[in-house]
Parts: C-alpha cells; structure tokens; sequence
C-alpha cells in the first residue's frame, strides 16, 4: 500500500507491504533470537512464545466481537506479534496464568482501550512486561541457568504446579543483574576474576544478544525499520556508559556488558522501533533512541532494576506526541498558491 513518509524536508511517497506482512517480517525476524534462546534455556522459551501468541489471538478475538467489530484485523497479526514479544521477554516456561495477564494488559488494556491497532499510545507488550515485573517480582526474576532443551520441571512450571523454592533451586543471576548487587567492596574486575555467575552464563547471554542483532539487520535490509532508532539507542548507551566506565571504573559496568546482555539489543530493533509508538520523524526518531538508551544507562545504574529496557521505552512513548510536534515537518498545501504550509 502507498503511505505518506515524513522526511526532514518534504514528505514523499513510498511503497510499503501490507501491516500482516510487516508483522509476518517481524515475527520472522525474531526466529534467530528465539531459536539461541531455546538452545541455551530450553523449550520453556517455545512454551512462553506458543501460550503469549495463543492468549493474543483469543484476546484480540473477543475483543472484537464485543466491539462489534469483524474479525479482519485479525488478519494483520499484530496480536501474533505482541505475544511473540512478551513470551520473548519472560524468563524461560514462566506459568500459563502470568502469561495470560500481561496479555490482557497488553491486547486489552495498552492496545483496545485506546481504540486499536495505530492508536496506542504505548509499546503494548512493554506494557504487560511492565505490569507483570512490577507485580510478580519473584516470577519475572527467575531466569534459569543454561540447560538441557527439555528441563524435567518443564511440566509443571507451564502449570504453576511446582513451588517458588523448587524454581529458585534451577534459576540463577543474569550477568546485569549480578554486576548490579554485587558488594560495595568488590570492584569490577575483582567481580570479573572470580564471577558469581553459573558457568555458560555470560557465553549464552552474549550468543542471544548477537542472534537479535541478525533478525536486526534483516529488518534493516527489508526497510522494515529505518537505522534512526536503534543506532540512536545503541550510541547513546554506548556513549554514556564509556563515560561512567572512565570516571568510575571500579564501580561501573563496561559498555560491552550493557550492550551484549540483558535486553539492549532486542529492545534496539524489535521494541523500540514500533511504528506505532515510536517518533515518526527522522529527526524525531533519532532523538527518541538516544532518550531511551540515556534512561537505560540511568535506571541500570542508580535505579532499581538491572535491564530497565521496558521502562525506557516506555517512559520514551511518552514523549512522542511532544517529539511529533517539534520535529515532524508541516506538509505544504498543494493548493495554495502562496506556499504556506498547514499547522
């Protein structure tokens, strides 16, 4: 379909695929991401993925018919997509039950109640992982160290029949979150010559981070997301971390940590580039990337929580509308003779 694209200058015309076949781009994006993810954690990586996906058709479904509405838009798999991010941010075969309220946060609350697909104001499922972190705590802490791609606790951990004790016996620290808690006393590199990290850890971490910067660049060889943001994001926290590092490195974490573990990389091409949500300007792009890397640097480094890439985000969201105004060019009027442009 055609579409009007902001430019600095002018606007121009471009030929875009449908949204289900941006979405189908994007769901297939995340393939390598989610394939390292299951080879390191297992198939509760598949199970969080199969489950988000399943309650965002559901959820998407009924909402619909209650909103008289057809069914079409089911067709844009956009609710295939939102579950497919937020199965990919939870810990590995996290229960059915807290799958299913950040979905309903997500589909119901962040995306219906302001009207549908291309109204929310917010990333939707940065919105269920918000809600789930903040509510569920222990649950969304509970990432498990590498292991066998069918962990014998699979079962009932999906049914949320096997206690919180028996889940932090298998589970273990992420390298932001260790290096976040680790003593006052102990430096970075006395951290780093003996790590409190399960062996294979900071490997996995670092293969992940680099399987969401493939489906990254497809999405850049497709056009399906422009460089603005995600160079913007990565810049900006590559910046200010070297900075923190070089005044402070016995205490700061390096800017490879912050960049290849965690979320960062995933964050950078698959959440904060949602058309919807995100800046629509080129200008306005760039300076939301860099805001979200500049609050993830600062929530990492003095707030309370290790990845803080959900937070930034939408914290970013926030901001768009005042962005748009600012950097997104009046469009001249065609049929003005004096070629003044409209407000």
């Amino acid at each position: 379909m055609l579409h009007a694209s902001q430019v600095d200058d002018q606007p121009r015309l471009t030929t875009m695929p449908s949204t289900g076949g941006i979405m189908r781009w994007v769901i297939m994006a995340t393939l390598p991401g989610l394939a390292t993810m299951t080879f390191f954690f297992g198939l509760g990586v598949v199970s969080n993925v199969v489950i988000a996906a399943a309650f965002g058709l559901g959820l998407e479904a009924l909402v619909l018919r209650l909103r008289q509405r057809n069914w079409r838009p089911l067709n844009d798999a956009s609710a295939l997509l939102t579950g497919v991010l937020l199965g990919a941010s939870l810990p590995p075969a996290s229960p059915w039950w807290l799958i299913g309220i950040g979905m309903v946060a997500a589909i119901v609350v962040a995306k219906h109640l302001y009207g549908g697909l291309g109204h929310n104001p917010f990333n939707p499922a940065m919105v269920g992982y918000a809600l789930l972190l903040v509510s569920f705590p222990t649950y969304m802490t509970l990432w498990p160290t590498p292991q066998s791609l069918w962990p014998a606790t699979l079962g009932s951990q999906i049914m949320g029949s096997i206690s919180l004790e028996q889940i932090d016996s298998l589970s273990g620290a992420t390298p932001l979150d260790a290096f976040k808690h680790k003593a006052d006393e102990v430096t970075a590199s006395q951290f780093w010559a003996n790590p409190p990290l399960p062996r294979g850890t900071l490997t996995a971490w670092q293969w992940i981070s680099a399987a969401w910067a493939v489906g990254g660049a497809l999405l850049l060889a497709r056009r399906l997301i422009s460089w603005h943001i995600p160079v913007a994001m990565l810049g900006s926290m590559t910046a200010i971390a070297t900075l923190l590092y070089w005044l402070n490195p016995d205490d700061a974490a390096s800017p490879w940590l912050h960049l290849v573990t965690g979320a960062t990389l995933f964050g950078a091409f698959f959440i904060a580039t949602d058309p919807v949500s995100a800046a629509t300007s080129q200008r306005g792009k760039l300076i939301y990337g860099a805001g979200i890397g500049l609050l993830v640097i600062v929530i990492r480094t003095w707030g309370g929580y290790p990845d803080a890439v959900a937070f930034a985000v939408l914290l970013m969201n926030l901001c768009v509308p005042l962005l748009d105004i600012y950097t997104v060019p009046a469009a001249t009027d065609p049929q003005s003779a004096t070629g003044r442009t409209r407000p």
